[in-house]
């Protein structure tokens, strides 16, 4: 076809239009750049006649002609052979290829389509996809740049980086967010001068397949790709140097040797040799090419294009490795033993065996193994003595040259209780450590740390064979991290169980005292003493009740400004929950340390727990995100049986819908930061909360202990003259004594039966009677007596008690809209907790919705509905104990 012969612009972008194809206008200037201030909208809509008529009408200047393809154009494809490939026959090896897979006709209807030929001698091709969307613009095959067609750009390029790799392009699409120009573009739009001409068909007559099919085509351009693909170290041997004497391994000789039929039997059939390529598609006879073997210049290798087999897509594979993966599981060290049955690889000598030297030293990152020599008598636990786990000081020995009767054998090390300090907890193989402060950690093992342990703890070993000296011998070997891995992805191991950490004695459920330090098999508790415990005595006296009462009321705790006998009450409750947590089921309530000012003992409070127990402090975070994180890590990582949630800010109200649910879970589930994996953990923790003049909002008043001190004096820090001096010197040479104190007054109400008094606390019901029934049992009293004041402290029930109040005066029992009850007592409402402006008659609606019931001291609001009207009214009433 002539440049006389190409029809008017114009006339094509009408014909491309009708075909339903999105025009383009293109510059005339060689760049191919599209002649519109931005081409981006074309992606989506297709440009209109009257567009046409602007680019190409009579008058427009000289430009170019473009369609885009993809979803815009009828999900519309090119496949472009560039004139390269074409010089080098691409075309012809691609389409005796697809006659010989069953594709032939599929590929002729598209020769036959709409053809293009471009200025440079290549060929444009257009298939209309059906069933999937069309890819973006996709390099099917490209081969190394030849010298005599380098630029100078790219001999510069090589000057400056001689390995640099220069390739040319053969086969590539344009698809979903691509275009590419069309005839008659020519003159001054292509760098050439030269013009884009019809090679056959036309945008009419542009065929349809299915997406499945153009999968297929596109498998077997990518076959004719010639840039060499390194080998990927999952489908390839370790390589190894060569064996003296001209000796073959069993996979050198069965590359060597082996035919791929043999191999590939099954799995596929030979569809056509092309030079020293095979190609290959499925043995079932399904069409397309799916493989190639022999079109690697150094080594004969298969390279699937296809998914659905066992060998990874566009990986290639040496015959050994084909045999590994199909005969072995991709094991080479099986594959080579296997192949050394059947007669392959030349045949080796002995060797002696090496011995495997010992590894002395021990695990820095675990806590130190349970040491027989150190542990307490049985006196030392009257009633059940020590009951430890103990570990045998041998060390054992495995050996891991086959990783699955590796994973046996370390799982049967693990049961027979020969590994220190390691335990499952929260899903996972667990150590117990300390950190240099001396708190207890617990450490959730990943892949490395696992490995690590191992090493220490384990000998293990491999089997090998050494090529050098042809011989096996055992050689020290770490487990392999995917062993380790495989392991841990378990769901259950025979490890005992780590319930919780505790770090002083403590009360078993069925009452006796727990004071052995390490693993106790009944309760599943690690005793990690925060202090040197002393011995206690069998029995306890009242002699040593009464000087544990003496060291813990009328020392330790004399000097502290108590505001009421109450805060004194819950104080002690709190210091004795620790020792008593095994005891009973069931979450506790938060202990609020409140004071009027700085410098009044509230850190001295903390400190006591500190001293006696160990806590884990953090600030308190400024979300609730940041708090639930701060959560999850305090009961993931550590080990303190206290968390001090410290220096909340002045006046502050708690209000944490966080804190609520926390409070009343027995176990708390998360995700782990920083990981994808989720734990449930026991909610075993006394959590504590610290600041001044603190108030309490919304459910958060119902789940808080009050601690409250007032020295009420103008500079609090400044206070002297107390029995025990500085307290904090004092705990230090005193904290021995004062967890033995605080033990014995415990063990004492045991031995007296444990009573209790029934005490209503919530979820908090059965720790608030036992604690009642403790204090009762001390001789200390305020248990609870604190109601009015908690009220008080709860700012948002004292705000609407106060509410309800003022409405009962004013209205009585009438029954009133919520807009009756904003108008009338607007100086009473509820403020908005985040703004502090008093809330609309909807708003005010929907909270007395929320409150509908709901006592707040002696007063509730109750809905009334208003048939009539279609609508709520509202009246307040009073609790009727409270009228008679």
């Amino acid at each position: 076809m002539t440049d006389a012969q190409i029809p008017a612009m114009r006339g094509n972008a009408s014909e491309y239009d009708d075909a339903g194809l999105c025009v383009l206008p293109i510059r005339a200037d060689g760049s191919k750049a599209a002649d519109v201030r931005s081409w981006t909208p074309y992606k989506i809509n297709r440009s209109t006649p009257a567009e046409h008529d602007e680019w190409f009408g009579e008058g427009a200047r000289d430009r170019g002609i473009a369609v885009v393809y993809g979803a815009v154009s009828g999900n519309v494809e090119m496949i472009e052979f560039e004139g390269h490939a074409i010089a080098d026959g691409v075309l012809d090896q691609v389409t005796e290829i697809m006659d010989a897979s069953g594709l032939g006709e599929e590929w002729g209807a598209i020769l036959g389509g709409w053809a293009t030929e471009s200025p440079s001698g290549g060929r444009h091709y257009r298939v209309r996809v059906e069933g999937a969307p069309v890819p973006g613009n996709t390099k099917l095959a490209s081969r190394p740049a030849r010298p005599e067609e380098y630029t100078p750009e790219e001999q510069q390029r090589l000057r400056e980086k001689p390995n640099a790799r220069i390739i040319r392009v053969q086969i590539e699409t344009r698809g979903e967010g691509g275009y590419g120009l069309v005839e008659p573009s020519g003159g001054t739009v292509h760098a050439t001068g030269k013009p884009y001409l019809r090679h056959a068909g036309g945008p009419a007559t542009i065929p349809t397949l299915d997406a499945e099919l153009m999968d297929a085509i596109r498998e077997v351009c990518r076959m004719v790709d010639t840039l060499p693909k390194p080998e990927s170290p999952k489908t390839a041997p370790r390589d190894l140097p060569p064996l003296p004497d001209g000796g073959l391994r069993p996979g050198e000789d069965f590359d060597a040797r082996a035919d791929w039929s043999e191999i590939l039997q099954g799995i596929f059939r030979p569809l056509i040799t092309r030079g020293n390529t095979t190609y290959w598609g499925w043995a079932d006879g399904a069409r397309g090419v799916k493989a190639t073997t022999g079109h690697a210049s150094d080594k004969d290798r298969l390279y699937v294009f296809a998914t659905g087999s066992d060998f990874l897509p566009e990986s290639p594979y040496s015959k050994f490795a084909a045999y590994a993966l199909l005969h072995h599981n991709n094991d080479f060290k099986q594959a080579a033993a296997g192949l050394r049955r059947q007669g392959f690889g030349s045949e080796l000598p002995r060797r002696r065996l090496n011995s495997v030297p010992s590894q002395a030293g021990n695990f820095s990152d675990g806590s130190s193994a349970l040491d027989p020599d150190t542990l307490p008598d049985a006196a030392a636990d009257a009633d059940h003595g020590p009951n430890l786990r103990i570990v045998p000081a041998a060390r054992p020995e495995l050996d891991i040259t086959n990783e699955a009767d590796a994973i046996d054998g370390l799982l049967d090390i693990m049961a027979a209780g020969q590994l220190p300090d390691l335990y499952k907890r929260s899903g996972g193989p667990s150590w117990v450590y300390e950190d240099d402060q001396g708190n207890p950690l617990i450490k959730q093992l990943a892949t490395d740390n696992l490995r690590a342990y191992l090493a220490d703890y384990v000998t293990t070993f491999q089997v090998v064979r050494d090529p050098l000296t042809e011989g096996t011998q055992e050689v020290r070997e770490l487990v392999m991290p995917k062993t380790c891995g495989t392991i841990l992805g378990r769901k259950d191991w025979p490890l005992p169980a780590l319930k919780g950490i505790v770090t002083s004695p403590v009360i078993r459920p069925d009452g006796s005292l727990l004071q052995a330090p390490g693993y106790d098999a009944e309760t599943g508790l690690y005793l990690h003493p925060r202090v040197a415990l002393r011995r206690l005595r069998p029995d306890v006296t009242a002699e040593s009740l009464a000087k544990a009462k003496e060291i813990v009321l009328h020392q330790m705790l004399a000097d502290f400004p108590w505001e009421k006998p109450s805060d004194r009450a819950h104080y002690l409750g709190a210091l004795l929950t620790p020792i008593l947590r095994p005891y009973f089921h069931g979450p506790t309530p938060m202990v609020i340390l409140s004071s009027t000012s700085a410098g009044s003992g509230k850190s001295l409070l903390k400190d006591i727990f500190k001293y006696a127990y160990g806590s884990s402090d953090t600030p308190w975070p400024e979300n609730d995100t940041e708090l639930r994180k701060s959560i999850t890590t305090q009961l993931y990582t550590t080990g303190q049986p206290v968390i001090v949630l410290d220096n909340l800010p002045n006046g502050y109200t708690i209000k944490s819908p966080v804190l609520s649910a926390l409070l009343t879970m027995e176990t708390w589930g998360d995700r782990v930061l920083g990981a994808s994996a989720s734990v449930t953990m026991p909610n075993d923790r006394l959590w504590i909360l610290t600041g001044n003049g603190l108030q309490a909002g919304g459910d958060n008043g119902r789940r808080a202990m009050w601690v409250r001190i007032n020295p009420n004096v103008p500079d609090p820090d400044q206070r002297d003259g107390f029995k025990v001096g500085d307290l904090r010197p004092w705990l230090r040479a005193n904290a021995s004594t004062v967890v033995a104190a605080l033990v014995t007054m415990v063990r004492a109400w045991i031995a007296d039966g444990a009573p209790i008094i029934r005490t209503r606390k919530g979820d908090y019901s059965e720790w608030a009677s036992m604690m009642a029934g403790l204090l009762d049992f001390l001789g200390v009293p305020g248990w609870m007596t604190d109601r009015d004041d908690a009220m008080k402290l709860d700012a948002e029930a004292a705000e609407w008690a106060a509410f309800l109040i003022a409405w009962q005066e004013k209205f009585g029992g009438e029954t009133i809209t919520a807009t009756a009850a904003a108008q009338g007592l607007h100086d009473f409402l509820p403020r908005h907790p985040k703004t502090g402006e008093p809330p609309s008659s909807n708003q005010l609606g929907i909270w007395l919705k929320a409150r509908d019931g709901r006592f707040f001291g002696k007063h509730r609001v109750c809905l009334v509905w208003d048939s009539h009207r279609c609508s709520n009214r509202w009246r307040v009433e009073t609790h009727q104990q409270d009228e008679q």
